[in-house]
C-alpha cells in the first residue's frame, strides 16, 4: 500500500485519484501518522451477483412445504 502525506495529496490529487481508479489503495498521513485511506470503489451489484452465483452452487431448490414422510411428535 502506498503512503502519501496530506500536502502531497493536495498537490497531486488528480494523479492519486487515477491510481485509485486503477485499483491501488493509498494511505494518507498527517505528521507521519495514518489518518485515512483511499480505496477503490466497489460495484456492490457485482459483488451481490457473485455471492448469489456461489450460493446457487450449494443450494438445492425444491418443494419445502410437502411432508417428507417422517412422523413428528406434537404436544
Amino acid at each position: 500500500m502506498e503512503t502519501i502525506s496530506v500536502s502531497e495529496l493536495r498537490a497531486n490529487l488528480t494523479n492519486v485519484i487515477d491510481e485509485v481508479k486503477n485499483g491501488k489503495t493509498i494511505l494518507i498521513t498527517s505528521h507521519g501518522k495514518p489518518v485515512a485511506q483511499i480505496i477503490p470503489s466497489s460495484d456492490r451489484r457485482k459483488e451481490v451477483i457473485a455471492k448469489l452465483k456461489a450460493l446457487r452452487k450449494t443450494a438445492k431448490i425444491g418443494d419445502m412445504v410437502s411432508p417428507v414422510g417422517e412422523q413428528w411428535e406434537t404436544s
